[in-house]
């Protein structure tokens, strides 16, 4: 095969890659989606395939790399600022244990049995279920982990300070848009949380870029 051939589609295929990374950001491997590795998968071989094959055509390596970042880049972007498409597209994160009650509904819809949550509580040096109160599992695969108050370091039981329950934290607003699941999963409504913004002074929720709440902080909001 030409040399010079393979070196064109190399420098090609590098170029296309890094123009590929800029466009769509920067992650951690551990930040990876599912369909993010598959993603980079496919690519390799796209890449790959189309550098070595006599019978492949440089224009062929050019289209493959035009329409997958082109695919990519527009799923990016609906994940990014269609709310609603996100969960159907990338997944959702699910709740474990809340309060300290394992959900074995989401267990189950997980495919998740007691092993693998306490293999990924042990990496979180979390050797005993009774010391979390909230799991969460990501939608890469990794567990977020609040522990009891009680099990916190120090411990407040260890210093005689008095009992005080753990609170999960939801976020209700991203980029101006009211996360109507969430509120549903603290039993609130949309005008709860609008008077609930107004009593600290922020008239309209479409102006923030983002808002969390939780049990024993209440609001916490950035605006724009």
């Amino acid at each position: 095969m030409d040399y010079e051939l393979i070196t064109i589609k190399l420098v090609t295929g590098f170029i296309g890659l890094w123009i590929m990374t800029r466009l769509l950001g920067k992650k951690e491997i551990s930040q990876l989606t599912p369909f993010d590795f598959v993603s980079a998968l496919m690519l390799s071989e796209i890449v790959g395939n189309t550098i070595y094959q006599e019978d492949a055509h440089y224009f062929q390596l050019v289209y493959g790399l035009v329409l997958w970042g082109a695919l990519s880049y527009l799923f990016e972007k609906v994940t990014q600022h269609a709310k609603r498409m996100r969960a159907p597209l990338e997944g959702s994160t699910s709740v474990l244990i809340c309060n300290g009650k394992i959900d074995m509904k989401e267990m189950n819809r997980n495919r998740l049995d007691f092993g693998q949550l306490r293999m990924m509580l042990r990496q979180k040096d979390i050797f005993a279920l009774e010391e979390v109160a909230y799991a969460i599992f990501e939608k890469n695969g990794s567990l977020s982990v609040i522990k009891k108050p009680d099990y916190e370091m120090p411990a407040r039981k260890d210093l005689g300070m008095p009992h005080e329950e753990a609170s999960f934290v939801y976020s209700l607003v991203e980029g101006g848009d009211i996360l109507e699941d969430n509120l549903k999963k603290i039993g609130k409504d949309k005008a709860w949380l609008e008077g609930g913004l107004r009593d600290q002074g922020y008239r309209d929720a479409a102006s923030l870029v983002f808002v969390e709440w939780s049990k024993n902080g209440g609001f916490f909001v950035i605006e724009r």
